[in-house]
């Protein structure tokens, strides 16, 4: 067969069919390479124990793509946990544990922590991290002024039994500090570079700092705050309103989440200024970019993931103030594609926190209240 000749003459005009394919199929394929997600509404599968979470605060999955998620117990309203009060108002439920992991098809493994599970258990649970070991982080972040509840000022390490292998911090009722290294300011968000034994801190609610400590001893190695300066440089008062027209040069917080990429970039949510900061791992600012500057209130950057591709192409952000994961271009934080809606139902969101992939591309949702639940979106072929 002779591909030179191939084609049809229609009206005059050689039609070369090969030509023809790459203009339409071509295109096409590049139109399918945005991932796209459907929710699957059979997961996970019912709690046991008559157990209800409270706000879910964090979901990670590890490396056998089992699904953890952390919830904070004392935030489950007393009208939901009627099972619990004295008398019994309800048939249900209970508090679930604060930390509960999940098989792949959505069944409860294993379970445990909640108040008064070790002495500086935290107020309010707040993000989990499942590090190469299968080491389980989880930070708090309770601001409370509350004397019965000092503020969460600590990061804790755990086996996946639960059982406590480090502490950073410790709960206090110390002012803000972005300067002490000894404790952490309602910290948010962990992640673990495996090879360097360091653990990142997106600290926090109180402070406005990213800070980084030997992840087997907990000895503090370094930290910076926006566009890369160092801590002395961290503005303890209260900063001016947000002007999307005047970025802040400090973060504004909370400095809800950190990530890093393949590549070894550490990528970093601003919640309130609507925006992500990229730097080196040694704290080194490399670029900015916003997402839906004009969100107002709470802001657009809770949390973030990786497309599970090689170069991870895009960056998945949760963004629980318009109630969508917003699906950006990684190289230049370009909008691509987005999924959810404002909603209870399946599929949308009430209050979006984490997000998180397993190894076949399938993203995983957190809410807090009113919804509370995780969610399970499937990659779409």
């Amino acid at each position: 067969m002779r591909i030179a000749k191939t084609g049809s003459r229609v009206g005059g005009l050689s039609i070369c069919l090969c030509c023809f394919l790459v203009l339409t199929v071509g295109p096409m394929i590049r139109a399918q390479d945005v991932p796209r997600y459907k929710v699957d509404p059979s997961w996970p599968k019912e709690l046991p124990n008559n157990w209800l979470p409270g706000a879910v605060h964090g979901i990670a999955v590890d490396k056998e793509d089992h699904v953890w998620l952390v919830n904070a117990p004392r935030l489950l309203p007393m009208n939901e946990a009627g099972a619990a009060q004295t008398p019994p108002r309800s048939a249900c439920c209970v508090p679930a544990p604060s930390v509960i992991e999940f098989d792949a098809g959505g069944t409860v493994l294993r379970s445990w922590g909640g108040p008064g599970y070790l002495p500086d258990w935290p107020t309010y649970e707040h993000g989990i991290w499942v590090d190469g070991d299968g080491n389980v982080w989880m930070a708090g972040n309770s601001q409370s002024a509350d004397p019965k509840f000092p503020g969460d000022r600590q990061v804790f390490k755990f086996s996946k039994d639960g059982k406590q292998l480090l502490e950073i911090g410790h709960p206090t009722r110390d002012p803000v500090n972005n300067q002490d290294t000894t404790i952490l300011g309602a910290p948010a968000e962990t992640t673990v570079d495996d090879a360097a034994h360091e653990v990142f801190i997106a600290d926090g609610f109180l402070n406005r700092r990213i800070v980084v400590y030997d992840s087997n001893t907990g000895a503090f190695k370094r930290g910076w705050g926006a566009y890369g300066i160092p801590l002395s440089e961290i503005d303890n008062s209260a900063l001016k309103p947000y002007d999307p027209a005047a970025p802040s040069k400090q973060f504004r917080g909370p400095v809800a989440s950190v990530r890093i990429s393949v590549d070894g970039f550490v990528y970093v949510c601003d919640r309130s200024s609507d925006r992500i900061q990229v730097f080196t791992k040694e704290g080194k600012f490399i670029k900015e970019f916003f997402v839906r500057p004009a969100t107002l209130n709470l802001g657009s950057t809770w949390g973030l993931t990786f497309s599970h591709d090689a170069k991870q192409k895009y960056l998945l952000v949760s963004d629980g103030e318009n109630g969508v994961v917003w699906i950006l271009n990684r190289s230049d934080g370009t909008v691509a594609g987005q999924f959810g809606h404002k909603g209870s139902y399946a599929g949308q969101f009430a209050v979006l926190q984490g997000i998180a992939m397993d190894s076949h591309g399938n993203v995983f949702t957190s809410e807090v209240n009113p919804n509370a639940r995780i969610q399970k979106f499937v990659l779409q072929k």
